[in-house]
This record gives structure tokens, sequence and C-alpha cells, in this order.
């Protein structure tokens, strides 16, 4: 469910199977953890953690007291992989809906039924706290433990936030166990990952925000030019991560969360130049539509706190062989003049994924300040030596686990306050930070 102030986008799929296929192979206990002896040809049915899908009739129900909103009974479609989108308005300001879920196979069957619940937004004007938790990263067979999947969402979960953004990495398509190298395979990546227990029990009480990066859509530092992965093609990918996310217009937008807390999801991979073309003014990650966009609704903003919602790094620093993202040299013009810019926007501050650590990152030049989340499991964790701590360093850990960021008044003033946090909840590091007034 994607929510706001006055609406909800409802996403589920229909499925054949009332559990997922059970993990039979075993792991090899290094990172990321690539299953032992997979056949990558065995049919998708078969695959651990697979979820046949059916078709089917679906109608949603909401209620908050004597509030009422029910959809129409929609079909789920093979077309579509059995998913179906429902979306509502009207809805009130900073108000807790009971979700009724109906499946049936047909019009003359009984209805299977599901339970869930969600918050909408508060309106502008609001002075509520707000509490979101963020993570990056997952690959299936880095998960915790065979049962429940990772323990991250079951930390999150039991921190009760308002809403969840999941960063980018969702799946990865480039990775064994299977390499998705047609749709099929793709699609079974998906359903594996939502039929962990661990993430639909969060999903099914809280709000969710998804974005995307390279391994949702084809391959490592995936762009428009990429050549394909196997059968699959980049638009291949656009179109299948649209049906399994819960939008349905842009995917950069923004959430307003009462009078304190505004955020903006950038999207990283639909518009940007070609990772290798030579670096210039022109050269891009976000597009100039979005970031006309960006600068627009930011200047308009009066809420205390503005946090920018990256896939990738902005700040860093990075590995130096990296070509990918706005912390890179492949992308210097345009990663110094948003550094610029974003540092110039009081009370702002970036959190990003992408990067297999956490860290807490502050530009020398400019002071913006960049909070990442690090990967969903310690399994996933890599890429960065533990002991290379910089001066942009105000934080490093090479472990997995997530952020959650709190915004509340003391005293009647705004008050940030980011938090990350091993894969059991624990804290692992905080900065806490007061609004500063203009001027």
């Amino acid at each position: 469910m994607e929510v706001s102030s006055d609406s909800v986008l409802v996403w589920t799929r229909v499925c054949g199977q009332e559990v997922p296929n059970p993990v039979r192979h075993e792991r090899r206990a290094e990172v990321f953890r690539h299953p032992i002896d997979f056949d990558e040809n065995m049919p998708v049915s078969q695959m651990d953690g697979g979820v046949q899908g059916a078709e089917g009739l679906v109608r949603v129900s909401l209620r908050n007291g004597d509030e009422t909103h029910t959809s129409e009974w929609v079909q789920a479609l093979g077309e579509n992989d059995f998913t179906v989108r429902l979306p509502f308005k009207g809805l009130k300001p900073a108000t807790t809906y009971e979700v009724e879920l109906l499946t049936k196979a047909d019009e003359n069957a009984p209805a299977g039924r599901a339970l869930g619940s969600f918050v909408t937004a508060p309106a502008p004007d609001q002075e509520v706290p707000v509490l979101f938790t963020t993570s990056t990263c997952q690959y299936f067979w880095s998960f915790d433990e065979d049962v429940r999947g990772f323990h991250s969402y079951d930390s999150m979960a039991s921190m009760r936030p308002d809403f969840f953004i999941q960063t980018g990495d969702y799946v990865y398509y480039d990775k064994p166990g299977p390499l998705a190298k047609n749709i099929e395979q793709a699609r079974h990546k998906w359903h594996a990952m939502d039929a962990w227990p661990s993430l639909k029990d969060l999903f099914k009480d809280v709000p969710v925000f998804l974005m995307k990066d390279d391994h949702d859509l084809l391959k490592d530092d995936s762009n428009p030019a990429s050549t394909p992965y196997g059968d699959r093609t980049f638009a291949d990918g656009i179109s299948l991560w649209y049906q399994n996310v819960p939008l349905e217009d842009k995917p950069y937008r923004s959430i307003r969360w009462g009078k304190d807390l505004q955020i903006w999801m950038m999207e990283g991979r639909e518009f940007r130049s070609p990772n290798n073309a030579p670096d210039g003014p022109d050269k891009t990650i976000w597009g100039s539509e979005q970031l006309a966009w960006l600068k627009q609704s930011l200047e308009s903003s009066d809420a205390s706190f503005k946090i920018l919602v990256s896939a990738t790094p902005i700040v860093g620093p990075d590995r130096d062989s990296k070509v990918d993202n706005h912390a890179n040299k492949a992308y210097e013009q345009e990663g110094e003049m948003l550094r610029s810019y974003l540092s110039g926007v009081p009370n702002l501050f970036v959190v990003n994924g992408d990067r297999h650590w956490q860290y807490v990152s502050k530009d020398l030049e400019t002071g913006l300040m960049e909070f990442c989340s690090g990967p969903i499991s310690d399994w996933h964790a890599q890429g960065w030596d533990a002991d290379d701590v910089r001066p942009e360093h105000e934080f490093l850990r090479l472990k997995g686990g997530f952020l959650s960021v709190e915004v509340k008044r003391e005293s009647s003033k705004p008050q940030i306050t980011f938090t990350h946090r091993d894969v059991m909840g624990r804290a692992v590091h905080e900065e806490r930070i007061n609004w500063k007034a203009l001027g």
C-alpha cells in the first residue's frame, strides 16, 4: 500500500498456493550465500520460494467506524502476473483504516479473506511526530533464516513505523538461484521475495514506498542503453517493475507527512545518460524534467525538515572503480551541482541506498549530510574496508540492518533523529539534529 493524506493504492497478487515452495538448497558460507548445486534450468514452478499465481476476482474494503469504501470486483489476469491495483480517494488525513481483501476463483466460488490496516498521512498543517524506516539491497538467498526470511523486517515491524521506504535492489535478477534471463524467471524473483512472512507481515499494516535500482531492472549498473540480459531487455525490466509496485503515476514523487516532514523519492534509472558517456553539463542521472520538478517542489515546501531519498549515493565516498552514481567521477558535474544546490536548502538531508555498508557522511566542501541504511542482512554486507574511515565519514559500519528516522517536537521545536540499527533493531549509531530557523 502506498498512501497520501487522502488516498491509498492497494496492490495484491492472487496466488494459486497457500505457502511458497520450501527452501531446499544449502547455501555457501560466504557473502550473498549463493545456493549450492542450483539447477538454473529447472522449471520455475519447482524453484525455492516460488509461488504460482492464479486467475481470480479481488475486492477490497476500507473501514473506519461508519466510513466504508469498497471497490468493485477486479479480475486478476495472467498477462499482469495475476496482480491488481485498487486505488481509493477521498480518505481522511491521519486516520486508521482497516483493510479487508477478498479473493475468489470466479463469481460462484467462496471467497478467501485477508486483513490489514494503514494510517493515512497527516495534513500539512498538523504537528505530529513521525517515525519511518528505510532499507536497501536484498537478495533472496541472503536471508537470515528459512522460515521468516529477514530479521530486519521483523525488527522494523516491532517498531510500528508510520511507513517504510525501500530504496532499490529489492530483487537481484543477475544473481544465481535463478539468474533471471527470461521474464518467467524474473517474475519468480518477485514472488519469492514477497512470500517471506517477515515482509508480508510488515506490508499488511505499514504503507510502503518502493524505489528501483539497477538489479530490479536488468543487471549491474543497468541504464536505458544497456544490452539485453539473456532474453530480457531494459524495457522488459521497466514493465515488470511497474507490475509489482503499488504506484499509479511517475516513479519520482513526494510525500508530505504533517507540518514537520516532506520526502522526495528520486528516480535514478529511467532517465539517465549511459554510464560510459563522457562527462559534461548534459550528462545526467535524473534528467531535466525530474530535476526541474525537484527544485520547484523543494522551493515551495514549508516543511520543517526535508529528506531527499536517492537509490544511489550523492555524497559517498564510493569506490574509485564505480561509474554509476553522483559520488563517482562518471557523473562528476551533475554530482557537484547537486551537492552545491542541496546544501543550500535549509534542514535538508540525503538518505540513500545501493551501498552494502552503513554510513553517515558529510561532504567536505558543502556540508551536505548523507545517511546510507546499508543492506538488509549481514550476509549482504561487502564492498568497503571497515578500517577505511575517510574524513567524510561521521559513522561507518560494514554490516547489515536498516535506518530509522524520527521527527518530533522538543519544547515546541522540531528535531530529527537518524538511527542506524542492526538486523535485530538495536541502535548502533544515532545523529540527533535540531531544526535551524531561516536566516
